[in-house]
């Protein structure tokens, strides 16, 4: 036994195993990360919004969680690969600037970008999204050297201090008109959370239908 793991700590240590052993590892990372997101969501969602045998139940939760987890892996998998060979087929041999946009837009396509577009995938997106919209608007307000547009400096107190509230303001005016006019183009965990948030609220039965969540 202590020559085995003698034999594995040489190969773990061994640079030239070391982009294998990245790409293990990130297979690893991802699986377990999207696992562990997606089942509490899931068992949450699935036993508040949806009706059906106990056995129906545990088989959406699964396949959420399973989907989200192997997602995650195979991107990161794939954005690792991208990463690897792109340093390697750099002149300098190191990673470049450009690189990481390379390596994402490689894996996303390929994970998330084509193919059928599930639901978990669109929320993944979504999420990725509204991240990289938020850090967007953060850089632009840093300083030129910092990376940002060089706003001066009572820009960009106005900016800080108005952007959240125009923000948090306009997406759920945007998002109560389109739940109103256009409820079928909301996702549809979303559209069923707001369903019985803000239009089931509308009627009453008795005051039991008070008590009671009816699905």
């Amino acid at each position: 036994m202590d020559a085995v793991k003698e034999t594995v700590n040489r190969i773990i240590l061994d640079p030239q195993y070391a982009d294998y052993l990245a790409l293990a590892k990130a297979a690893r990372n991802g699986a377990v990360y999207g696992a562990k997101v997606r089942f509490p969501h899931a068992l949450v969602m699935v036993f508040l919004f949806r009706s059906g045998p106990l056995r129906d139940k545990l088989r959406l939760i699964f396949k959420a969680t399973r989907t989200h987890a192997r997602n995650l892996a195979q991107f990161a998998v794939a954005y690792k690969s991208t990463m690897i060979l792109l340093r390697r087929a750099s002149l300098s041999g190191k990673e470049e600037s450009y690189h990481t946009f390379l390596a994402g837009l490689t894996g996303g396509y390929l994970v998330f970008g084509r193919g059928i577009q599930s639901s978990v995938n669109q929320q993944i997106v979504i999420y990725v999204f509204a991240r990289v919209a938020l850090a967007l608007a953060k850089l632009s307000i840093q300083k030129r050297s910092e990376g940002g547009v060089g706003l001066g400096w009572e820009m960009r107190e106005k900016v800080q201090r108005n952007a959240w509230p125009v923000f948090a303001s306009l997406s759920w005016a945007m998002v109560m008109w389109l739940f109103r006019w256009y409820p079928e183009t909301i996702q549809p965990s979303l559209r069923s959370s707001m369903k019985y948030i803000y239009q089931d609220s509308d009627h009453w039965d008795s005051f039991r239908n008070f008590l009671v969540y009816n699905k």
